[in-house]
C-alpha cells in the first residue's frame, strides 16, 4: 500500500530537484574556482567578502568552519594579494578581513565566468520565472 500523499511526493520531488541543481551549480563553482587556482572554500571566501568586511570569528560562522581553518584560508588569500587583515574600529582585538582591489577585481571575473556558466540553467526560464525563481530560493533561505 502506498502511503505517499501527493504532498509528500512534491516535497521529494522538490528536494530531488534542488539537490540535482545544487550539484551541476557545485560543478560549475568548483570549476570556475579550478581555473583560477582556487579551492571550491577559498572561491567561498572571496564570495562573502564581496559585500562585507567580516571579523574572523564572523567569516568563520559564515563558512561553518573552525577559527584556525579559516586563518589558513586567510593566510593563503593574504600571500596572493587576495585580502588585507585589518585591526577592527570597534574591537582592537579583533580582526576584520576585506578584499584588495586584486581581490574585487578577480571576484568580478569570477562572477561573470560563474553568470555565462549558469546562464543555460536559467536561460529556459522568463524574467518572470526567474525572478519569482529567486523570491523563492530566497525565502527557502532565510
Amino acid at each position: 500500500m502506498n502511503t505517499n500523499t501527493g504532498h509528500d511526493q512534491a516535497s521529494a520531488d522538490v528536494m530531488d530537484s534542488l539537490v540535482q541543481a545544487s550539484f551541476t551549480v557545485i560543478a560549475l563553482l568548483s570549476q570556475v574556482a579550478a581555473e583560477h587556482d582556487l579551492s571550491l572554500t577559498q572561491l567561498r571566501v572571496l564570495a562573502i567578502l564581496r559585500d562585507r568586511e567580516p571579523k574572523m570569528a564572523q567569516l568563520a560562522t559564515f563558512l561553518g568552519l573552525e577559527r584556525s581553518s579559516v586563518s589558513g584560508l586567510v593566510d593563503r588569500a593574504v600571500k596572493r594579494g587576495l585580502v588585507r587583515r585589518d585591526v577592527s574600529s570597534d574591537d582592537a582585538r579583533a580582526v576584520r578581513v576585506s578584499l584588495t582591489s586584486e581581490g574585487q577585481r578577480l571576484v568580478g571575473l569570477l562572477r561573470d565566468q560563474v553568470a555565462v556558466l549558469i546562464a543555460p540553467m536559467t536561460s529556459s526560464l522568463g524574467s518572470a520565472d526567474q525572478k519569482r525563481l529567486s523570491g523563492l530560493l530566497r525565502r527557502m533561505l532565510e
